[in-house]
């Protein structure tokens, strides 16, 4: 049953661990790693600078435990009874019967797509763990290691492109809610899953994310999000907070699919019909 979470883990196991070596940082705590905390950086604007390399303090196994915060699904920390639902909970009952359908040799990822929104509730990583920020007055881009993915983030108040085709990324069109930027995305293609390593989530091309992100000290990112299909949800899921710190290091990674790496694993996928009976 667990080899079901392990094909598109594979894909990405020795690619991100190649990243782990030559960077020697992986596994180290954030509070080891970064300097002391200082106040926020700030644009010439006076806008907050979101500028960085961000993770959770290590680009391999920084998938947090079931339960945890950060973790799918999970609340805060020390929340009492059952937890929040997941993307999946929320799943309409013709999405339910799809979702029984699907397994993890239909995970778009094996085809070198990018998620939709990211594995670890962070759309910055995608895939990965690890994202970087490059911000200027008029604009934020969000560089996702893995797949080499991006999002451009225009901030100068234009709406959202009417002219171009749904994106597996979608559109996204910023603004500055006091010293939190606002992220707002549709306009995706219904191909790629909300996230990757064999976790069925796929949605459909009325999904829109509004995501909230505020730089709470030098170091420390937070990250909010709400996620919405009436095409496939049963109502709203609302993403548990992410927080992020500053990496040790100033730039990504390129780690790029190129396919030929997965077409084996998708095979063996489909001939054992992992999970089903």
């Amino acid at each position: 049953m667990k080899r079901a979470l392990i094909i598109t883990a594979l894909v990405l196991a020795s690619a991100v661990s190649l990243a782990a070596a030559q960077r020697g940082a992986a596994g180290a705590a954030p509070a080891a790693a970064a300097p002391a905390k200082g106040p926020v950086p700030r644009m010439a604007d006076g806008h907050p600078d979101l500028s960085g390399v961000w993770w959770r303090g290590s680009d391999v196994g920084g998938r947090p435990a079931p339960g945890t915060p950060g973790a799918l699904g999970a609340g805060p920390r020390g929340q009492q009874g059952p937890p929040p639902p997941s993307y999946t909970d929320l799943y309409q009952l013709a999405a339910k019967e799809q979702f029984k359908k699907l397994g993890d040799k239909d995970d778009p990822t094996l085809k070198c797509i990018p998620t939709s929104f990211g594995t670890l509730n962070v759309s910055m990583f995608g895939v990965g763990a690890v994202g970087q920020i490059v911000q200027t007055p008029k604009q934020v881009v969000l560089l996702t290691e893995t797949f080499h993915s991006f999002k451009i983030i225009p901030t100068d108040g234009r709406p959202h492109r009417d002219d171009v085709p749904p994106a597996w990324r979608g559109d996204s069109v910023g603004r500055w809610d006091g010293d939190t930027l606002v992220v707002d995305t549709k306009n995706f293609s219904d191909v790629p899953w909300m996230f990757a390593e064999g976790r069925v989530s796929f949605h459909s091309d009325a999904l829109h994310i509004v995501e909230r992100y505020r730089r709470v000290d030098s170091n420390t990112l937070e990250i909010e999000a709400t996620v919405e299909d009436p095409k496939v949800l049963t109502a709203p899921w609302t993403v548990p907070k992410q927080t992020l710190y500053l990496a040790p290091f100033d730039q990504i990674m390129e780690l790029n699919c190129s396919g030929f790496e997965t077409q084996s694993l998708m095979d063996a996928a489909a001939k054992e019909n992992y999970g089903k009976k």
